[in-house]
């Protein structure tokens, strides 16, 4: 995990601001949380999954180990991060640390596409399945992958920032956000705004996770493991 420091940021699309999926821009406050340094991968999931009983999800004969996992539903990707006594991040969680703690970015790591090659996977590098995670360079809070090789789950539900009056929830909306665009992605997607609503309980070949956790749910895990003992689960 990574720590962010908290902050406010103005969360959408701030640099083209054409985007209407991403718009209105709007004033976002965050306090401190970790976020996964790099995307869950294969031999991370396979030891959960084989520990849960879980099936294991298919690598389409291109291997496992350190490629980042696809084919898990969203329901089994924060079964994941639960396990561990993390969770899914929020939609803000997630841009604000793509951006580097909110900085007016394009991509996880460059404004510029003519080096988004150095920073991301996308379909510009021909791949047909993940990659290993960490390959290419990281942003400036150190966190791999945030743009392209696969795309992410978020634990929120899809939400119009345009209409936030029309609120759903979890329970009774199975639409839910992927983030960062993947190896299969056109370039825009892997921008740190773009926003794409998917069914939960799909299985993509392209899309991945990464768990975070606040400080304040690690000081409340803190605490209930001190005053009732337990033993905490070791990622």
């Amino acid at each position: 995990m990574v720590k962010v420091e908290g902050g406010t940021f103005l969360m959408g699309d701030i640099i083209d601001s054409t985007n209407t999926d991403a718009l209105p821009i709007h004033e976002v406050s965050l306090d401190d949380y970790y976020i996964g340094k790099y995307e869950v991968t294969f031999a991370q999931y396979d030891a959960f999954a084989k520990t849960t009983g879980r099936e294991l999800p298919p690598d389409e004969h291109y291997g496992r180990g350190d490629r980042a996992v696809v084919r898990v539903d969203w329901h089994d990707a924060l079964a994941y991060c639960n396990y561990f006594g993390w969770r899914l991040p929020t939609e803000a969680e997630w841009e604000y640390a793509a951006r580097a703690e909110g900085k007016a970015t394009l991509f996880a790591g460059t404004n510029n596409p003519d080096s988004l090659s150095k920073y991301a996977i996308t379909e510009k590098d021909d791949l047909s399945f993940s990659f290993r995670v960490g390959t290419k360079k990281p942003n400036e809070l150190g966190i791999y992958d945030m743009s392209g090789n696969v795309s992410e789950w978020i634990g929120e539900y899809y939400q119009f920032y345009e209409r936030p009056e029309e609120m759903h929830d979890l329970e009774n909306s199975m639409v839910r956000i992927i983030r960062g665009g993947s190896f299969n992605s056109w370039v825009n997607t892997a921008k740190v705004y773009w926003r794409v609503g998917v069914l939960s309980d799909a299985q993509f070949y392209e899309v991945g996770f990464r768990c975070a956790v606040s400080q304040e749910e690690l000081n409340t895990q803190r605490f209930l493991n001190g005053f009732f003992h337990f033993k905490p689960t070791k990622p």
